[in-house]
């Protein structure tokens, strides 16, 4: 009872739901703005509502927060451009989707999977906050390491027909992401007595470039083909099919919520886990799984939404952030006069319960904005290129020089949109690139941290893994994702198919 006397005050006072509406209206549109994250909406709400009163000021914020995880998948399926690094896996089959005609399935395919996302994690912070923030407690270095590692497992379920292809732009990525100065030796790498280059490159520069200005260059070089006509009249699936997939979604949401209860996953590496695991799981797709398969929608945008309940549980139970989001939302708190830690529930039990109404209330209103406009919105697809194209660059130009105000983040952009169009030439992934600047630092950062805790022995570090459960269980799933991305397994998997066929 207490739980729903709590909650019940943000229909106490109606203006808290009139501010999480504007929020999740303003992420929607802010999170389909290549360049515009969520991060940088909130760090700036954080100024404008200094001297707001603190229930006020938190739902907008969280409102913000759902609606711009959302929000990058509606660029990622029109322009394939995701809005946010959260969408780069629905990219892959909402845009075939959207050059078949189905734009605007895939767009109400994502917005009902992004509600029941949210809803699931929400239920998973209500009801498991203690049970899974004390598993992400337990997580340590060598646990991490072995989480980013199964990360650039994926290569193989990003890579399409080509595994060989995809190691290979995978290895650029991982390249790329160790550009930079080291943190800890402070040694420059791969800078070429560059000042700028001794910040590394931005992944959102790169996947600005390698997704969206590289399909402007690849397009404009065939300008006289005919916008494809988007079919409107089916937007959400129905409920056979959503029953259908009642499975993957709920298996996906949980993946969300785990990956992004730990520190500094978030719902970019939990989407391209829940892509994996799909592509490995469904026997029988819709379509093949980069070319329209509606699975590919499914899986990733009920995982980052999730993850958005899941990285509340460290930030509310431990006061560690589960992502960059919720790292600014400490320092919100911490502004409004408040500690997260593992007091706050009990001392403060209105402003948890609070958090979880807000969070139910921009589901509620993401279906509304997420359906809203649909139509209008497939009409991008339909403007003819020599108009789209330009925008799209412009678009691009405005996505990157707004991540921190430097033009050669411009000049970044470019480039990779020159590399990716010549990647897609010649039939190249561009996923695997993104993800290994992602995955790369995480990855030394933990390698680093394991050897250091164990005296400077790699061996050591080796040996940390058999003295957990978690670990134990994490190396047994590593093997196994090493095994199945092995060309011998694939043409054993192969041989065994035709024989069934036979």
């Amino acid at each position: 009872m207490s739980a729903l006397y709590y909650m019940s005050v943000i229909f106490r006072e109606p203006w808290l739901i009139a501010l999480v509406a504007a929020g999740t209206c303003a992420g929607v549109y802010v999170g389909a703005i290549p360049g515009l994250s969520g991060t940088m909406a909130v760090s700036l709400l954080v100024s404008f509502t200094f001297g707001w009163e603190q229930h006020s000021a938190l739902a907008v914020m969280v409102g913000v927060f759902v609606g711009s995880v959302f929000g990058g998948s509606r660029s990622a399926i029109l322009l394939n451009i995701p809005g946010a690094p959260a969408a780069v896996a629905t990219a892959l089959d909402g845009y075939a989707l959207a050059k078949q005609g189905r734009a605007g399935e895939a767009m109400g395919l994502a917005t009902s999977q992004s509600v029941i996302g949210t809803l699931l994690g929400v239920l998973a912070l209500a009801t498991c906050a203690p049970l899974v923030a004390g598993i992400a407690r337990n997580f340590h270095s060598i646990d991490y390491l072995m989480l980013s590692l199964m990360g650039l497992m994926m290569v193989g379920s990003l890579s399409g027909r080509s595994v060989r292809f995809g190691l290979i732009a995978g290895c650029i990525g991982i390249f790329l992401g160790c550009v930079g100065v080291d943190g800890q030796t402070a040694v420059k790498r791969f800078t070429f007595n560059i000042v700028y280059l001794n910040s590394g490159v931005d992944y959102v520069v790169a996947m600005i470039g390698l997704f969206g200005a590289s399909e402007a260059l690849s397009q404009i070089t065939d300008m006289r083909a005919t916008p494809v006509k988007q079919k409107v009249d089916k937007i959400l699936p129905s409920w056979a099919e959503s029953l259908k997939y009642l499975g993957l979604t709920i298996k996906s949401s949980i993946i969300g919520v785990l990956v992004g209860a730990l520190p500094g996953a978030g719902g970019d590496i939990a989407a391209l886990l829940s892509y994996d695991q799909a592509k490995r799981s469904v026997k029988h797709p819709s379509a093949p799984f980069g070319k329209g398969a509606v699975e590919g929608i499914i899986a990733p945008e009920s995982a980052n939404n999730a993850a958005i309940g899941g990285a509340f549980i460290p930030m509310l139970t431990l006061g560690i952030p589960g992502d960059a989001v919720t790292a600014v939302l400490i320092s919100a708190l911490t502004i409004q006069g408040l500690r997260p830690g593992p007091n706050l529930i009990s001392q403060t039990p209105d402003l948890f319960w609070l958090i979880v109404a807000c969070l139910l209330v921009a589901s509620f209103f993401l279906l509304v904005f997420g359906l809203t406009g649909i139509k209008a919105f497939t009409k991008i697809v339909e403007v003819p290129k020599g108009i789209l194209m330009p925008t799209i660059l412009i678009l691009s130009v405005i996505g990157a020089f707004a991540i921190r105000n430097s033009v050669y983040d411009i000049l970044w952009m470019f480039g990779f949109g020159v590399i990716g169009y010549f990647l897609k030439r010649y039939n190249y992934p561009i996923a695997p690139i993104v993800l290994g600047v992602i995955l790369t630092r995480l990855c030394e950062e933990n390698y680093r941290r394991g050897v250091m805790l164990e005296g400077g022995s790699i061996l050591g570090m080796l040996g940390s893994i058999f003295t957990s459960y978690i670990s134990i269980v994490l190396f047994v799933l590593l093997v196994f994702l090493f095994v199945t991305q092995t060309e011998f397994y694939r043409h054993w998997k192969e041989r065994r198919h035709s024989k069934k066929s036979a």
